[in-house]
């Protein structure tokens, strides 16, 4: 089953479906909401896509929101 959202902006910002989806998907990914195949799915990408347009929008693939506490999972294994 699928939930369709309906949003309502204003006319002043300027986004297509497709930024709007991809931000909303990126950030369902990161919080662990959606898996990658589940949010390249909702964007009609592939998984493959998906992952390659994260950084655009801020989002690490690998889970790490910066530097340090990537280096600090190094660190401490």
């Amino acid at each position: 089953m699928q939930q369709v959202l309906t949003i309502k902006l204003p006319d002043s910002v300027q986004l297509s479906q497709f930024e709007l989806s991809m931000m909303l998907a990126a950030k369902m990914y990161e919080r662990g909401i959606l898996s990658a195949g589940q949010a390249a799915e909702v964007v009609g990408l592939t998984k493959r896509a998906f992952i390659e347009l994260l950084g655009k929008y801020g989002v690490s693939v690998f889970g790490y929101s910066s530097m340090e506490e990537l280096e600090s999972e190094l660190a401490h294994g």
